[in-house]
């Protein structure tokens, strides 16, 4: 058996360890990439080494600390709660808010899954108490926290524009970031809307009382670590955006400026960084640079071409990664190993929008994680009321999920392939 099909096999075996097992891919790919390298292709343990995405590493962790450090300290949470006594006691507008809460929180860096981490519990527990369902909660909850995933500041923005980078797709942070946020703001209102939503925004019900009594009545006022926090954050953001700093060197200045004032637990921060996460996507990174130089990607991207057309394949691309998705990591498994492809894909389909066929990518790949199967529909789940129904509320999202692989697929195939 050549060493490209082997390299192809490898991945494959990884993508499905990835949905039916909890080991981390990333040491599996790690080892993969040795094994094939050294013991079959003849690299020098150097070469294999050289895959790993270091600039990556250093920017998820420099980003994830400076979060862990607001989420440590308090200040996300109690913005979160601040936030909720926007809507006034109109049962209605309680999930679009939580829905623009988890945007906003998600784009300004933690992420999607730290954002769904930190905002389900107090959603899920509200929802119980003014009458809004547990699933409509979730799809605002997790469509909003997926819809400011790319963010350039967020994690899953970093590994996506890292990856398109090195396919020849750079200068497009910010049409990623729109691109993600229009399509999950369309599939959570259209959603949200037709399974109850009208209902609620006009409904006459006053739940100041339900709200009241999980936010409490009185919410103690930002402490002096609190502000500097959310300062040094600001601070942050117009760094890059208006005066183009590196994300890599401002998250990690943000970070220590905070350890230096004490602001926040270092120790305690450093724990609540995503290592299982940062892990896995920089193994897969090693397993898919070996597999560039033995060959193997391009057979996997020959794979990909043939059941694709011009005219399908964003559609096409959507499908299959919103399937794999449902069961394993957007972001540290179906990222890395389809984004690396669209090149090869434009060459092989005799033309066709690069930017297009990535976005179809990165949205097919999230609209589904909903699904109790991904993280951000497990914590949903995991928040919910003790006295809600989890298997019905299981089933209900694991359908929402599946059929998300589907209306992803038209979605891309009508707004990046028509369109």
């Amino acid at each position: 058996m050549s060493l490209p099909i082997i390299s192809l096999i490898s991945l494959f075996i990884a993508i499905l360890v990835s949905c039916f097992s909890r080991i981390n891919i990333g040491f599996l790919s790690i080892a993969f990439a040795f094994a094939i390298g050294v013991l079959l292709g003849g690299m020098k343990v150097q070469e294999v080494m050289a895959g790993f995405p270091t600039g990556l590493f250093l920017t998820l962790v420099g980003v994830t600390l400076l979060f862990s450090q607001a989420r440590v300290n308090g200040t996300l949470d109690k913005l979160a709660k601040l936030s909720v006594k926007l809507a006034h006691g109109k049962v209605g507008a309680i999930p679009i808010i939580f829905f623009f809460l988890a945007l906003a929180m998600a784009s300004i860096g933690p992420g999607n899954i730290a954002a769904t981490a930190l905002l389900a519990p107090v959603a899920m527990a509200i929802a119980s108490k003014v009458g809004v369902t547990a699933f409509l909660m979730a799809i605002m909850v997790c469509n909003g926290a997926n819809a400011g995933a790319l963010s350039p500041f967020a994690p899953t923005g970093i590994i996506a524009n890292g990856l398109m980078a090195k396919a020849g797709l750079t200068g497009v942070e910010w049409q990623n970031y729109f691109n993600m946020a229009i399509t999950h703001s369309l599939v959570a209102f259209l959603g949200y809307f037709s399974l109850g939503g009208f209902k609620l925004v006009t409904s006459k019900t006053d739940a100041r009382a339900g709200l009241d009594e999980l936010t409490g009545e009185k919410i103690e006022p930002l402490t002096a670590r609190q502000k500097l926090t959310l300062g040094v954050i600001a601070a942050l953001v117009i760094g890059v955006v208006a005066l183009k700093v590196d994300i890599t060197f401002g998250a990690f200045v943000a970070a220590v400026i905070l350890s230096m004032f004490g602001a926040a637990d270092e120790q305690a921060a450093v724990s609540a960084i995503p290592w299982n996460t940062i892990l896995t996507v920089c193994g897969v990174t090693v397993l898919i640079a070996l597999m560039e130089k033995t060959g193997g990607m391009e057979l996997f991207t020959n794979l990909l071409a043939k059941f694709s057309s011009r005219t399908t394949v964003t559609g096409t691309v959507a499908f299959v990664t919103g399937v794999i998705s449902v069961y394993s990591s957007s972001s540290g498994v179906v990222l890395p190993a389809f984004l690396p492809t669209v090149p090869g894909l434009i060459e092989r389909l005799g033309g066709g929008d690069p930017m297009a066929i990535a976005s179809s990518i990165n949205v097919g790949s999230h609209l589904v994680d909903v699904s109790p199967l991904s993280t951000l529909g497990a914590l949903c789940i995991a928040g919910a009321a003790p006295g809600e129904d989890r298997t019905k509320l299981f089933n209900r999202l694991l359908a929402w999920g599946l059929s998300m692989s589907v209306i992803g697929a038209v979605i891309c195939f009508i707004l990046f392939g028509l369109l």
